[in-house]
């Protein structure tokens, strides 16, 4: 039987890519004070360098197995998609608490055989999913659990994104496991199953395009819509997209229409980071929140201040399989098979 962690005051972590999502998340903790940051390792020694600067007690290591024989508590891994899945293992087989970007894996079987993992472990499992600890989710989403807005029967969601990716292998289908729908749909689709609590999804249907025509089975989308139903009725619509031209960099939104009122997250003049929070009730609308927030670090400070206190494998990290099981059914429903496929 393998003994609990030891409840530290900080957990004791290391930092497994170091990009400009791995050191921004880094900067954000190292500030709060929450942690001791023990060791960094990236590729490119630069990236380790830079990070040494907001760590200096840090040890720059050559590999996630050198890493590991610091002995963190827990090890934060921004590495790219296609290593996601075993870098969690391999923590988690060493010992360690994982915080992981998303997407976790690249199908739902490397996400189950993630959480199975983990479950087995007893260990502190977190994904980046970082729109859910907007302020302006926050205040919607117990208006939808609460029934406030009544049986919520429809939600309609949109990521576009005006860029596009900068690295190659977000377009390479074996690497990244998808293209938008991964990138920017995964947090749609966790958004309303996880404010709605998890409903069965009964339905998916799908349209991908690649460069304005159907995407193949090989490709990776660059613009998606699907429709998911529930097992109770609920219509929820999402529509995503890389290098779309919109008039402006993102157009994010999260509505949420019920039978006794409405709810929205809007983000401001194309932020990414700036939003607002609607309460609807017919023609009028309430304002919920406004920004500043500053949202990018939160999932990462609770899973923190989770692992400081002790906790163990959490059962709400086996919904992550289902969040991967909608993407899978979305992307199998969204692109076509090659004649003679």
């Amino acid at each position: 039987m393998q003994l609990s962690l030891p409840v530290r005051t900080r957990p004791r972590l290391a930092f497994v890519g170091l990009g400009w999502i791995g050191r921004a998340r880094m900067e954000a903790l190292a500030r709060t004070g929450r942690a001791e940051i023990v060791a960094l390792t990236d590729p490119d020694a630069a990236a380790i360098a830079r990070a040494q600067e907001l760590a200096p007690e840090a040890v720059a290591a050559a590999s996630l197995a050198e890493a590991l024989t610091h002995r963190p508590d827990g090890v934060v891994i921004a590495t790219p998609s296609a290593r996601h899945a075993a870098e969690t293992l391999t923590a988690l087989e060493a010992g360690c608490a994982v915080f992981c970007q998303k997407p976790l894996g690249r199908s739902a079987d490397e996400v189950r055989a993630v959480v199975g993992a983990a479950a087995r472990a007893d260990r502190l499992l977190g994904v980046d999913l970082s729109y859910r600890l907007t302020a302006a989710t926050s205040a919607i989403r117990p208006l939808v659990a609460s029934g406030e807005l009544g049986r919520v029967f429809a939600v309609d969601l949109t990521f576009h994104n005006a860029y596009g990716p900068d690295k190659p292998w977000f377009y390479d289908r074996a690497l990244s496991g998808g293209g938008c729908v991964m990138d920017l749909g995964v947090h749609l689709v966790d958004l309303a199953l996880w404010s709605l609590g998890w409903p069965e999804v009964t339905r998916v249907e799908a349209q991908m395009l690649a460069g304005g025509r159907p995407a193949a089975a090989h490709e990776v989308e660059d613009y998606a819509v699907a429709t998911l139903q529930t097992a109770s009725g609920c219509v929820i619509r999402l529509a995503c997209s890389w290098q779309l031209q919109a008039g402006r960099e993102a157009v994010i939104e999260a509505q949420f229409h019920g039978t006794e009122g409405g709810a929205a997250l809007t983000n401001i003049d194309g932020s990414f980071y700036d939003f607002t929070a609607h309460r609807h009730r017919g023609t009028k609308s309430e304002a919920l929140t406004a920004p500043p927030d500053d949202w990018g670090g939160r999932a990462l400070f609770d899973w923190a201040d989770r692992l400081a206190a002790g906790q163990g494998f959490d059962p709400e990290a086996r919904h992550l399989v289902t969040l991967h099981e909608v993407l899978d059914r979305i992307h199998a429903a969204g692109t076509r098979t090659p004649a003679g496929g």
